[in-house]
């Protein structure tokens, strides 16, 4: 043990991975205790009054304490209830906006298809007088039984005129509707 002035060092262990020691730093002559009292202070006498009102401020912090909380409690209520009339209104509107989306999307699908079978039987009538000219023509000019006529196809397709015998229990044969021939 080695001694210099106050300090004091003391070797406790050596080791290969070190050493420990132990320092103090005061002489042993002074009694850390007596700065120290075991007994602790008297406390001064409490009167009734003093603590009627410790329990009122307490009561008080603890109903303050309360409405704080139930303050609180009800922000958030109200919060929950703009946040779901919000939701509900965004709902709805989106709801109204897909549907019109929907009948705009609708109305235009009709206009158009309405205008397309308008173009085509445009285009149909307009072939149709085209070739049924032609047809008319050729019945009349060949003296032949149109058998079939198509709208895109132009040429008649003929038929020469065989007599067959009338059957009692069928009736003769008429011309059809569109070989222009009446």
């Amino acid at each position: 043990m080695a001694s210099s002035g106050d300090i004091q060092v003391k070797e406790l262990d050596k080791r290969a991975s070190g050493q420990a020691f132990e320092v103090l730093l005061s002489p042993g002559g002074t009694d850390p205790k007596a700065e120290f009292p075991l007994s602790t202070p008297k406390k001064k006498d409490v009167s009734l009054e003093e603590i009627q009102r410790k329990l009122d401020a307490a009561e008080e912090r603890r109903k303050s304490h309360e409405a704080e909380v139930l303050k609180h409690l009800a922000e958030k209520r109200e919060h929950e209830k703009e946040v779901q009339q919000k939701a509900l209104e965004e709902s709805s509107n989106f709801s109204k906006m897909a549907e019109e989306k929907l009948n705009q999307k609708m109305e235009a699908n009709k206009e158009n298809r309405s205008a397309r079978m308008a173009a085509l039987n445009e285009k149909f009538k307009e072939k149709a007088r085209t070739c049924r000219q032609p047809l008319r023509a050729c019945v009349r000019a060949c003296a032949c039984v149109c058998v079939r006529a198509c709208v895109r196809v132009r040429a008649c397709v003929r038929v020469p005129r065989a007599t067959p015998a009338p059957s009692p229990t069928l009736p003769a044969p008429s011309r059809p509707p569109w070989c222009g021939a009446g």
